[in-house]
C-alpha cells in the first residue's frame, strides 16, 4: 500500500504541473523475476520515475518505451524474456532471472476518472478488499482493448468497464470472487469468438492497521518502521506526556486512554501490540481484546508474564485459553537476537509481515524451490454469447 500511496502523490504532483505520465505495470511473470505481477512504475514525459518494476534492470528500457507510449497516446505490452540472451541484448537489458516478464505501458488521461491511477485511489479510499481486472493480452483482435480495467470491491460495487461476451463476463466475475476469497492474484484466459483473452486479476487488500498499546521510547522505532511499510498505526497509552503526536509523528492516531476507557476504543481490525511495560494496563488491554476478532495480539515480555495474565483473566471467569491463546503471540517477534529498541521493532514488524503473508519467517536459503509462488492461471471454455459490458456503478468520491 505504501507504493500505491507514493504513486498517487507523484501522479497528483505531475498532474498539477501539467506533466504527461504513463504507468508501467507488471501484469504477468513466468519463471523468476525480482518483482511480481502488480508492481508499478510511473513515468513522466521528461523521464522522471516513481516506483519500480524490477531490481533496476528493466527500468531504463521501460522508461524509453513508456515515453514513446505517451507520445503515441496508445498503450503497449512489452515482453522481456530473460531466458533468451539475444533478446536481452536487443532490449539493452541483462536480467539473469531466467523468467518471462510482461509489462503493460499506458499513457494516462488526467481527465479520465477510471484511469488505472484513479482506480488505485479508489482502493485506498474505500478501505476494503478489492480486485482490479486488467485486460492486457489478446491472441487476436477483439472488442476489449489492452489496458481496459474493472475494479470490483468486496461490497459488490464496481468502477471502470470491460466489454465481454455475456458468458465470459459471468465466468470473470466468478473468478474475481475466487481471487478475493483466496486473497491471491491470478491470471485468467478466456476463449472468445475472436480468440483467447487474457486478464490479470489483482487482489488489492486494504491498508494494514495496527494498534499499539504503549507509548514508550521503544514504540517509536516500531511506529516508524510500520508506517514506512504503509501501515496505519494507532498508539494508545494512559500517560498524556507520552502519548503525543509530537513523539509519534508517523502514527495515524494517538489516543490517551486510561484502563477504564479502553472500552471506548474501536476494535483493531488486524494487529494489536501490547508494549506498555505496565502489567495492569496489559491486563486491561487483554480484557478489552478478548471478545474482539483481532486475529493477531502480540505481547512484549517473557512467557511467564503472559501465563500470569492469562491466569488472572481466567480467575475473573473469562475464557482466555479459548478466546485469546490462539491469537496470542508471546513473546512477540521473530528470533533474530534482538536487543535494542530498533532491533526489537524489526523483530516484531517482521513477524507481523510473516503472519500477514502466511509465511513461517525462516531463512530463504533453506527453501528448496522458488521463493515466490507462481501466479495461478485460471481458464474458461464457456461457449461465447452476446457481448456484455460490465460498467461502473459507484462514485470515486
Amino acid at each position: 500500500m505504501s507504493e500505491i500511496r507514493r504513486l498517487l502523490a507523484a501522479y497528483d504532483a505531475h498532474r498539477a504541473a501539467g506533466r504527461a505520465c504513463a504507468l508501467a505495470t507488471v501484469v504477468h511473470v513466468n519463471g523468476s523475476a525480482y518483482r511480481r505481477p502488480g508492481a508499478r512504475m510511473l513515468v513522466t514525459e521528461d523521464g522522471q520515475l516513481t516506483g519500480a518494476i524490477s531490481g533496476g534492470c528493466l527500468e531504463g528500457d521501460a522508461r524509453r518505451r513508456a515515453r514513446q507510449a505517451i507520445v503515441r497516446r496508445k498503450p503497449a505490452l512489452v515482453t522481456y524474456d530473460s531466458m533468451d540472451e539475444e533478446e536481452d541484448v536487443e532490449h539493452g537489458v541483462s536480467l539473469g532471472c531466467q523468467g518471462i516478464i510482461q509489462i503493460l505501458l499506458e499513457p494516462l488521461d488526467f481527465s479520465d476518472l477510471t484511469n488505472p491511477i484513479e482506480l488505485l485511489r479508489a482502493c485506498v479510499q474505500q478501505e476494503q478488499p478489492a480486485v482490479l481486472l486488467t485486460g492486457f493480452s489478446l491472441s487476436t483482435n477483439t472488442e476489449v482493448k489492452v489496458g481496459e480495467r474493472l475494479l470490483l470491491l468486496r461490497d459488490g460495487t464496481n468502477q471502470g468497464a470491460l466489454n465481454f461476451e455475456a458468458s465470459i463476463a459471468a465466468q470473470l466475475l466468478e473468478h474475481a470472487q475466487q481471487t478475493l476469497n483466496s486473497v491471491q492474484s491470478a491470471t485468467a484466459d478466456y476463449d472468445t469468438v475472436a480468440g483467447t483473452l487474457r486478464v490479470f486479476l489483482e487482489v488489492i487488500p486494504p491498508p494494514v492497521r495496527v494498534t499499539v498499546f504503549g507509548a514508550g521510547n521503544d514504540v517509536q522505532p516500531l511506529v516508524r518502521l510500520a508506517a514506512g511499510l504503509g501501515w496505519l498505526v494507532r498508539v494508545v497509552d494512559g500517560r498524556p506526556a507520552q502519548a503525543t503526536s509530537g513523539r509519534f509523528p508517523e502514527a495515524e492516531e494517538v489516543r490517551v486512554l486510561s484502563f477504564d476507557e479502553l472500552s471506548n476504543l474501536p476494535p483493531s481490525q488486524q494487529f494489536a501490540l501490547l508494549m506498555t511495560h505496565n502489567y495492569h494496563y496489559d491486563l486491561a488491554a487483554l480484557r478489552y481484546l478478548l471478545p474482539t476478532a483481532t486475529p493477531y495480539i502480540g505481547l512484549l515480555g517473557p512467557r511467564k508474564k503472559a501465563n500470569r495474565l492469562l491466569a488472572e483473566l481466567e480467575a475473573e471467569g473469562l475464557q482466555p485459553n479459548q478466546q485469546l491463546v490462539p491469537r496470542l503471540y508471546s513473546p512477540v517477534g521473530l528470533n533474530i537476537g534482538a536487543e535494542t529498541a530498533e532491533e526489537i521493532a524489526l523483530s516484531i514488524v517482521a513477524e507481523m509481515q510473516a503472519v500477514l503473508k502466511g509465511r513461517p519467517g525462516g531463512f530463504l536459503h533453506q527453501i528448496d524451490g522458488p521463493i515466490h509462488e507462481q501466479t495461478p492461471v485460471l481458464t474458461s471454455s464457456l461457449a461465447p454469447e452476446n457481448n456484455l459490458t460490465v460498467a461502473a456503478s459507484c462514485s470515486l468520491s
